[in-house]
């Protein structure tokens, strides 16, 4: 089968699956009133969304790892199998992530407020998901070109390597889900990076990775059926932090860590605005770089409107995706 059918078949499974489990889990969400609370340091402008339904991830988490679990299956008949071990670990570390954000959200429908997890517990939970998706890509036979990545030459050690990968993953999965603070956004640079991944599958004829980047594709399509402004439902951590680590995730299957770094950069630009606002925050005693971070909240506190927000950061993540594949290809 041409690999560009895995990606085309797989968005359409998760396209279909997020629609129709997004019109039967968003009116249980609201029937059980588990709506998302605003924090009170927030944008005040966001104080009328209180209430929305959140881990809205649901509705595609469940047919993106369907489809990854049924494309082990299919890749099992094929050889070599060591790509369909490749799937099946990327697909569960995904699916791990996920379920930490669901154990967050449920905790902060279980105190009334938005605080699930302490910071501690995230990270400690999302840093041992990190290592045993390494370790165990490691024992089935996972070996990164080094020699093609721009990495000095201390961190060319296999050793070195993993541990700059593990932080790599949290920081990404992290980054991934300070996105999800505009209806729209998180979703739509989903889907942007999932297409960048479906294209490097296919250029690159790895049937795995063309078949999971399509399957995040379709789910984050059709979770904007339900999920664009005003939104209806919000993804919540579950969503936010799957989409993070299968992104991620789709880096490692395409051999090549640091494509998400690239073509994602915008994960990294949002990070980054978090920790220059708490630092500059500190430093001058009081003033802040940025209106409000993360840094779409900027662009919303200098007015503009979210679906703006939402177009032009999808622009920007198109022509990264194009940077990294001129890094990748050329």
């Amino acid at each position: 089968m041409n690999v560009g059918l895995w990606f085309l078949y797989a968005a359409l499974f998760c396209f279909f699956g997020t629609v129709l489990l997004g019109k039967l889990l968003i009116p249980w969400l609201t029937a059980r009133k588990m709506g998302q609370k605003i924090l009170a340091i927030g944008p005040r402008w966001h104080m009328k969304k209180e209430g929305t339904p959140t881990m809205g991830g649901l509705c595609f988490l469940l047919p993106v790892t369907v489809a990854g679990l049924i494309g082990c299956a299919l890749l099992l008949f094929r050889a070599p199998r060591q790509s369909m071990i490749f799937l099946l670990l990327t697909v569960l570390y995904a699916l791990l992530n996920g379920v930490i954000g669901m154990i967050d959200d449920l905790a902060k429908f279980r105190h009334k407020r938005n605080d699930g997890l302490t910071p501690r517990q995230k990270l400690l939970l999302q840093s041992v998901s990190a290592g045993a998706y390494l370790s165990l890509l490691a024992i089935f036979g996972f070996r990164p070109d080094l020699s093609a990545l721009p990495l000095p030459s201390f961190l060319r050690s296999a050793f070195v390597f993993y541990l700059f990968s593990s932080f790599l993953l949290v920081g990404i999965v992290n980054c991934a889900n300070l996105t999800d603070g505009v209806d729209g956004l998180a979703a739509s640079d989903a889907a942007v990076l999932a297409g960048f991944f479906g294209l490097v599958g296919a250029g690159q004829l790895l049937e795995p990775l063309s078949l999971f980047s399509g399957a995040i594709f379709g789910g984050a399509a059709g979770f904007l059926i339900y999920n664009y402004h005003p939104a209806r439902v919000f993804m919540g951590d579950t969503g936010s932090l799957f989409f993070g680590a299968a992104l991620a995730g789709c880096s490692f299957l395409a051999g090549n860590p640091l494509l998400i770094v690239f073509a994602g950069f915008l994960y990294v630009l949002e990070g980054l605005s978090v920790i220059l606002q708490v630092v500059f925050f500190k430093i001058t005693h009081g003033r802040r770089l940025f209106r409000i971070a993360p840094l779409h909240h900027h662009f919303e506190a200098l007015g503009w409107s979210e679906p703006k927000i939402v177009a032009v950061f999808s622009c920007f993540s198109l022509l990264t995706c194009l940077f990294a594949g001129l890094f990748l290809f050329l």
